[in-house]
């Protein structure tokens, strides 16, 4: 199974099941080690998300995966490089043999040595930052003891000889095994097989029309539709639609919209009526392709009539998490405020907390290089969507 990979497939038996965990997912970095090396599997943590600063005037952005000791010591590497990149990592099973230390560091300080390694080039003052599609893991990397501290992965020594006084049994152990839990992908509803591809977070019953979503250990119904598209060649792609209440800033409709992202358009009746929503994009891009398209989407408000039935055509996985949307308002929102110039002195003072959400399907017309949402002229090129696999 890949990293990203939240439906599991029994071989054996052919039931399906989604894969969820009460904190955050545990991988080990494979090894070909011996049988007879006593491994030892030291955690660090694992951040990869996407990263958004706002300065005084622009918005910067930039994509990370990183790693960091989860214990502190000097022993052991630092971090695991570009291995949790380059390699295939697996998740931790109960058949993963094998000695895990127990992480000491709590990764709220890691976060906060992300932000200041990463934010040092901005332009000060920073008036908001913001973590979108992040994801949080713990990593373990296969090591042994035999005089020298070897890397079991390259069955070299990662440093020189010992410390007279070290002693691996001083590091505590834990056991990281079965803290996975398979949720069967029966409809809830109608006891029919959820579809879904292999890391989407909304699974899909064509027996009831409904769709379900993650919440704690159970599959909650989500609320949902779709725009119809026009053409056999349409492509569904899966945004949240978030209504909001916003403090320090009055935008509670589309004629508000006008007037902040000094849109030239002239008003019309009818448009203070049109309730304001964020359109985030609920599928995982790079990060300047995000907000973009969740600034492009929020700005033109769709307004098609919605159909409550599942698409007929070919749907993209939603795998980006609500909560990870909600964590886009702010910042979707310092992308159109218009003039620029105020945004530092607005921004700080303007809250946002959203009030209901919706899982809404728009239709792209797909062409040999891209996915062109029609009504709008949005493109989105498709080397962009097969790229994110690995985001």
């Amino acid at each position: 199974m890949e990293e990203t990979d939240r439906l599991f497939s029994c071989e054996f038996c052919r039931v399906n099941s989604y894969l969820i965990t009460d904190d955050f997912f545990r991988y080990v970095l494979p090894h070909p080690a011996a049988d007879n090396k006593d491994i030892v599997y030291f955690p660090y943590w694992r951040f990869k998300g996407m990263l958004f600063f706002c300065g005084p005037t622009d918005i910067r952005e930039r994509f990370v995966d990183i790693s960091q000791q989860a214990v502190a010591t000097s022993i052991f590497p630092f971090s695991v490089g570009v291995r949790s990149q380059a390699m295939k990592i697996r998740f931790v099973t109960p058949d993963t043999e094998g000695r895990f230390l127990k992480p000491t560091l709590d990764s709220e300080n890691i976060f906060g040595n992300f932000e200041e390694r990463y934010g040092k080039s901005i332009p000060r003052p920073l008036v908001h930052q913001a973590h979108v599609g992040e994801s949080l893991s713990l990593i373990y990397s296969p090591y042994y003891v035999n005089n020298r501290l070897y890397d079991a992965i390259l069955d070299k020594p990662v440093s020189s000889m010992l410390p007279e006084d070290f002693d691996i049994e001083e590091f505590a152990d834990i056991d990281p095994r079965g803290h996975i839990r398979f949720v069967s992908t029966l409809c809830p509803n109608c006891g029919w097989d959820l579809e879904g591809e292999r890391d989407a977070l909304v699974l899909r019953c064509k027996n009831c029309n409904s769709a379900w979503y993650p919440v704690g250990k159970k599959l909650k119904k989500l609320n949902f539709a779709h725009i119809a598209g026009q053409t056999e060649t349409t492509t569904y792609l899966p945004f949240w639609r978030i209504r909001a209440d916003i403090s320090g800033l009055k935008l509670d409709s589309y004629a508000d919209l006008i007037k902040i992202a000094n849109l030239p358009k002239a008003a019309q009746d009818g448009w203070q009526d049109i309730v304001f929503r964020f359109w985030i994009p609920a599928f995982k891009v790079r990060p300047r392709i995000f907000l973009r398209l969740a600034s492009q989407f929020t700005l033109v408000q769709p307004q098609k009539e919605l159909s409550r039935q599942l698409p007929r055509h070919r749907i993209r996985p939603a795998n980006l998490p609500i909560e990870e949307a909600i964590e886009s308002l702010k910042l979707t929102l310092a992308s159109f405020i218009k003039p620029r110039k105020t945004l530092r002195q607005k921004l700080p003072d303007i809250n946002v907390t959203p009030r209901s959400f919706a899982l809404i399907f728009l239709p792209f017309d797909e062409g040999p290089h891209e996915f062109i949402q029609p009504d709008y002229k949005i493109a989105l090129n498709k080397n962009v969507m097969s790229h994110a696999k690995n985001l």
